[in-house]
């Protein structure tokens, strides 16, 4: 069964890779800063070295956020099948909501299920996870506002070519950084699950850190999924939000950037979508005449609360189905069926498919680009 739940954690983490590559890359993409592919190989690459800076979120999932005594390798098998679920279902819609809030969500749930709310931890829940989810976009926002502003105030005299070329290269930085950063919070999440698994398996005592062989895979599975790249949350990002400019993206990537190495020193199991967005919204705030399209901002908020509970549901429910079975079984059971509605769900993502020839086309309301006579193969 341990084997059985540290796979299940990697495909996971292999969700939150190609999730969440946007969070680093979208802003560059749009702009025509890096290529589609050469963005998310660069990003990939940059996960894996962030997954070793840090190890204070792999702490504050393993012990932090439930009791670590009430929890069964059945739960953290239960918890995961809620968050890739989640995360499956809300990629195919495109919609960036938190990798990490699944994550968490899943496990409460599986742990309420098991043992009732008394297995949660919910000092640890509020302080370090609920309080950072709604905070962090708006402090990102003014950040990301306050730099827009400021980078044209400075660039006002230069030509508009010359502005979109330096700011271009430029933003190759901060796209770096962001994906350095990304690897020290979201890589760390996975960690502290397989670790949880360890501790309840008795293979580690309570409060141990991630053995090396952890944050290797981890890193890997992170990277590996980055590199295949979430295209259809890239679309959103990049041009759902704001119509965005070479400044506007050097902003909003040095502003999520700063937002999430500062959440990761802390130990703050903190969600980068929600960085993202906020620091991409802010550039639209901060540059004068700039559109932001509220309605997909406000679509997105309402993915970002349903989050959590939706998560914590589906864990409940995987758990009350393992459970009822019995041991390895039914955590079989549990990965076949969600295996058969991942499956079906990459089916579905093949109607309106969208990929490196099409994610930067105009948005025109919807997450894959209306077809056309013109480029028939791109959908």
């Amino acid at each position: 069964m341990l084997v059985l739940v540290v796979i299940t954690a990697l495909a996971f983490d292999f969700t939150n890779g190609f999730h969440d590559t946007g969070n680093a890359m979208a802003t560059s993409i749009a702009t025509g800063a890096l290529p589609p592919r050469v963005a998310v190989a660069i990003s990939g690459v940059l996960n894996f070295v962030g997954a070793f800076l840090s190890l204070a979120v792999a702490a504050t999932i393993a012990s932090g956020l439930v009791d670590t005594k009430v929890v069964t390798l059945t739960v953290v098998a239960a918890g995961l099948a809620g968050g890739i679920i989640w995360n499956l279902v809300t990629w195919l819609f495109g919609i960036p909501s938190s990798s990490s809030h699944a994550l968490i969500g899943g496990v409460i749930g599986s742990v309420i299920a098991a043992a009732g709310g008394s297995g949660v931890l919910w000092h640890g829940l509020v302080s370090k996870v609920v309080l950072p989810a709604v905070l962090s976009p708006i402090i990102a926002a003014g950040v990301a506002a306050a730099g827009t502003w400021l980078l044209y105030r400075i660039s006002r005299s230069m030509t508009e070519g010359a502005r979109k070329h330096g700011f271009r290269i430029g933003q190759i930085g901060s796209a770096c950084m962001v994906s350095l950063a990304h690897g020290t919070n979201d890589a760390q999440k996975t960690m502290g699950v397989i670790t949880l698994a360890l501790i309840a398996n008795g293979t580690l005592a309570a409060k141990s850190n991630a053995p090396i062989w952890v944050i290797v895979c981890c890193a890997l599975a992170i990277s590996i999924g980055t590199y295949l790249g979430g295209w259809r949350v890239i679309r959103t990002l990049g041009k759902g939000l704001v119509e965005i400019e070479a400044p506007q993206g050097m902003a909003a990537e040095s502003a999520s950037a700063a937002v999430i190495l500062l959440s990761s020193s802390f130990g703050y199991s903190l969600s980068t979508t929600h960085v993202a967005t906020g620091s991409i919204i802010g550039t639209g705030l901060g540059k004068r005449g700039a559109e932001v399209r509220w309605g997909v901002a406000g679509r997105m908020a309402t993915a970002w609360v349903f989050t959590l509970p939706s998560a914590g549901l589906v864990g409940a429910g995987a758990f009350g189905l393992a459970h009822g079975i019995g041991g390895t079984i039914g955590v079989i059971v549990d990965l076949i069926l969600l295996a058969l509605l991942g499956g079906f769900i990459y089916y579905r993502s093949r109607g309106s498919k969208v990929d490196p020839s099409n994610v930067n086309a105009e948005w025109t309301g919807s997450v894959a680009p209306t077809k056309t006579p013109a480029e028939p193969a791109a959908v």
